[in-house]
């Protein structure tokens, strides 16, 4: 048992008359909450860049023609360099690149890592150095940096310190949450990565037209901040607190089985060993025996192309809105929030809906194909009006981002808890990094093909992406019949794996 963090011991000192199960409703719910504004933070701090990238190249001569103004001769001259030159959207993707393809990469040895370590050191240290390495882009503004490589560093080890926060907070609330109703609980517990873009979004606004560098600043202070408030108050598991809901009895092979109280040599298991204080200590899979799990690999597959398209959006949508319109960079980035409004939506429905037919795999499918083809009227008609543009982005957001956060939360918590590991835990935070390291592959490209195809054409990028997202439905059907119904030739690999888990 792990020690508690300093404010919940004097939580405990103060309530020692409560009962087990108020002290566990507390908690449980405690954590719920601690952990969805922690994730938030995260990606409220991603989101910057993305509002900043209209204000550090913008087309200076329309600004010289509404101020009236005639003395500058040059069309760069309100940019700020190094991306004042004509390949600037190139330089925008190397950017994207440079913080993905990092994170893409961490996030497989992250998992690992947060299996092995306590959760609430990885989390609180990961979300200071996250803190610290977005508010350093944000300086380069005040310190007059006009390096590239300087705002390369600081988005790679961004990206590196930003692997700590998946892994952590999935499995803390994998281990307080059972499966009952998971995909609605983590349907509503995941709205926090949109609501964290939005935040992101409206911060990034308030500055870009006066400091840019603040945009960056305020969002690295407020997840430094929420890291401390995380060591202070995270608690993994409800086992730190001496819970065992069923106190009686022992874990064997990652079975329970029941205690004999009379036994002076203590409680033993079926094969004879003993067990210290009646549990079993469970010991981390490897990553090799993690991508066995049933349905790993496949959804690992599907939320590569998921990510692919969502992150896209996520770091380009305000400048595509901003090129497409009147718009500028502030208005263009609170107009991008609404497809993030649309993806809560969506993630709340998919888990509904998931739960209630027990299908996560034909929950995404049918909701994806309908997202590829709202993408397609988005390219066509979001142009139109402003009304139309508003509708379609609610409506895109909610199909493309609905069943990407049921793979990244309820998916992941269910194949990270499979009834192959026999009640073994300790699998969630690597099952978790390989499915969202996989993804963030996709997510790192996408961005990065967009900056090379919209030196072209946007819609070229728009229609690739529609494929993608079209094959990624295919692949999820055929690949997974059902997270709670395996087919035959899952059920085979599972008997396999509990082998090599033995």
């Amino acid at each position: 048992m792990r020690s508690l963090p300093p404010l919940v011991k004097l939580i405990e000192k103060c309530s020692k008359n409560d009962d087990m199960e108020k002290k566990l409703k507390r908690y449980k719910y405690g954590m719920l909450i601690l952990t969805f504004f922690a994730y938030m933070s995260y990606h409220l701090s991603r989101k910057p860049l993305s509002i900043v990238k209209g204000e550090l190249h913008h087309n200076c001569s329309k600004e010289d023609l509404q101020n009236g103004n005639t003395t500058h001769n040059t069309s760069t001259w309100c940019d700020f360099p190094p991306f004042d030159s004509p390949d600037y959207k190139s330089l925008f993707g190397e950017l994207d690149y440079a913080f993905l393809f990092a994170y893409a990469i961490g996030m497989f040895f992250s998992g690992m890592i947060a299996e092995r370590v306590s959760l609430r050191y990885f989390l609180s240290i990961g979300m200071i150095t996250s803190g610290a390495f977005t508010a350093m882009f944000g300086i380069g503004y005040f310190a007059e940096v006009h390096v590239l490589y300087f705002y390369i560093i600081a988005q790679v080890f961004n990206g590196l310190a930003q692997t700590t926060g998946w892994p952590g907070v999935v499995t803390c609330v994998g281990n307080w949450f059972g499966k009952s109703k998971r995909g609605l609980i983590m349907g509503v517990w995941n709205s926090h990565t949109s609501i964290g873009n939005i935040l992101g979004s409206v911060v990034a606004s308030a500055f870009v037209g006066s400091q840019w560098g603040m945009s960056f600043v305020v969002p690295g202070i407020f997840i430094a901040v929420m890291g401390v408030i995380v060591f202070f108050c995270l608690i993994e598991s409800p086992s730190d607190l001496g819970i065992d809901p069923a106190d009686s009895s022992c874990i064997c092979n990652y079975e329970r089985v029941n205690a004999n109280e009379d036994d002076e040599e203590g409680p033993k298991c079926d094969d004879g060993n003993k067990v210290s204080d009646g549990i079993r200590e469970e010991v981390a899979i490897s990553f090799l025996a993690a991508s066995k799990i049933p349905g790993v690999i496949e959804f690992s597959l599907c939320l590569f192309f998921a990510k692919l398209v969502s992150y896209t959006f996520l770091f380009w949508l305000p400048l595509y809105i901003q090129n497409q319109s009147s718009l500028g960079a502030a208005d263009s980035g609170l107009m991008s929030t609404l497809f993030d409004i649309g993806g809560i939506v969506g993630g709340i429905t998919a888990g509904i809906i998931s739960d209630k037919l027990n299908g996560r795999a034909y929950t995404c499918g049918v909701m994806l194909i309908i997202g590829a083809g709202m993408m397609g009227l988005y390219n066509t008609y979001g142009s139109v009006s402003l009304t139309v543009n508003i509708v379609l982005l609610l409506i895109t957001g909610a199909f493309v981002n609905g069943p990407y956060a049921l793979i990244t939360t309820a998916v992941s918590a269910d194949l990270g808890t499979h009834e192959v590991l026999q009640g073994n835990s300790k699998a969630l935070s690597t099952v978790t990094a390989i499915i969202d390291g996989t993804g963030s592959i996709g997510a790192a490209i996408g961005p990065l093909l967009t900056g090379i195809i919209s030196q072209k054409k946007w819609m070229a990028e728009r229609f690739h992406h529609a494929h993608f997202i079209q094959y990624y439905c295919c692949f999820l059907f055929d690949s997974v019949d059902d997270q709670g119904d395996e087919t035959a030739s899952t059920r085979r690999r599972s008997s396999t794996l509990v082998l090599s888990l033995e």
